[in-house]
């Protein structure tokens, strides 16, 4: 399985990705996803039948800083 199922966008919008592909790439629950960003950690965006979306570059950001925390404190 792969973090990022969806298909690029053509008319330069940001993809967006599901709570799972969130979590397949932190290696943690959906529900987690969700409740980081009920919490304000990760910003998501609704859709109209009221599932989050993540923006890639948002998730990929935070994931580079956790990286990065990690590394420095191993």
């Amino acid at each position: 399985m792969t973090a990022t199922t969806q298909q690029p966008r053509q008319n330069g919008q940001e993809q967006l990705l599901t709570p799972g592909e969130v979590a397949a790439l932190f290696r943690v629950d959906p529900k987690t996803v969700t409740r980081w960003a009920t919490a304000g950690r990760i910003g998501s965006i609704r859709t109209p039948g009221g599932h989050r979306r993540f923006r890639e570059s948002e998730v990929r950001t935070l994931l580079a800083e956790l990286t990065n925390d990690v590394n420095r404190s191993a």
